[in-house]
């Protein structure tokens, strides 16, 4: 038998593209490759944001380097992708964090809205995993990450864009991984639950009464472990399936819950 080494998380010398890795659970999984050794780029559709998720990193003690592109763009992917592999290596690693929601109801909503949506959360991924494809298979492997969600699974009122996009997602994570484990490509999804982030803080608020927003209510009901996930909670998932220790693990989804997808919920 073989001994473990905890070496196997490390990322040393590895370059992680982290798109959309401003803030949230993007900027979370990207501080914690960058703490496991990775050398860490992210990109926004515009220079603001590349100057603010820039600053966050500094901050945090985390260099990083900033490019704007829009994923959705596929000859403004291929040239951030050569950029990148001239100006600091082939990329080994790649998370699809990129993404949109708009809470519409399905009658109300635009064909246009929709295709918005769709645009992000699943061309996107395609078009920057094919980008990043060739130059793994050249250095003979690597990791692509794709963040679905529980709405892979799951449908829920106002979200069937997003729902459709994830869903999507969640395929294309299998079909990269059939079509592209064969040359060390190892490509997953991570499914996050309901995290406490500056997006999600109005609905974790107390209310004047001292009581529970209604929506965190209903979360906190719906999770076993009776509480939000906190961005850190993700930092291991990734690390994980962006190191050697996930060789083997090729097309999974890992949902970082709390349980909520186990679980049929309280009776009332």
């Amino acid at each position: 038998m073989s001994p473990f080494s905890v070496d196997r998380f490390r990322l040393d010398g590895k370059v992680a593209l982290v798109t959309g890795a401003v803030h949230g659970i993007g900027f979370e999984m990207a501080c914690s490759m960058a703490q496991a050794g990775a050398k860490v780029v992210f990109n926004h559709f515009n220079q603001e944001g590349v100057e603010r998720g820039s600053a966050a990193y500094k901050e945090a003690g985390i260099e990083a380097r900033g490019y704007v592109c829009d994923v959705t763009d596929e000859p403004s992917v291929q040239a951030m992708v050569q950029q990148v592999e001239a100006e600091i290596g082939v990329i080994d690693i790649l998370v699809n964090n990129a993404g949109i929601i708009k809470r519409i109801p399905m009658t109300e909503m635009s064909a246009e809205e929709f295709r918005q949506v769709i645009d992000i959360d699943l061309n996107g991924p395609f078009i920057v995993s094919k980008a990043v494809i060739p130059g793994m298979i050249k250095k003979g492997g690597g990791k692509i990450i794709n963040i679905c969600s529980m709405m892979s699974e799951l449908g829920r009122e106002t979200v069937s864009a997003y729902a459709a996009a994830k869903g999507g997602l969640k395929m294309l994570t299998r079909n990269i991984a059939s079509e592209y484990g064969k040359y060390n490509i190892q490509c997953n999804g991570i499914g996050p639950g309901y995290f406490a982030t500056p997006q999600t803080a109005p609905l974790r608020e107390r209310q004047a009464d001292g009581s529970r927003h209604p929506f965190d209510s209903f979360i906190i009901a719906k999770t076993p472990a009776e509480r939000w996930g906190e961005t850190e909670d993700l930092a291991g998932p990734a690390v994980f399936l962006a190191s050697p220790a996930s060789d083997f693990v090729n097309g999974h989804i890992l949902y970082v819950d709390g349980g909520i997808l186990a679980y049929i919920g309280k009776q009332p």
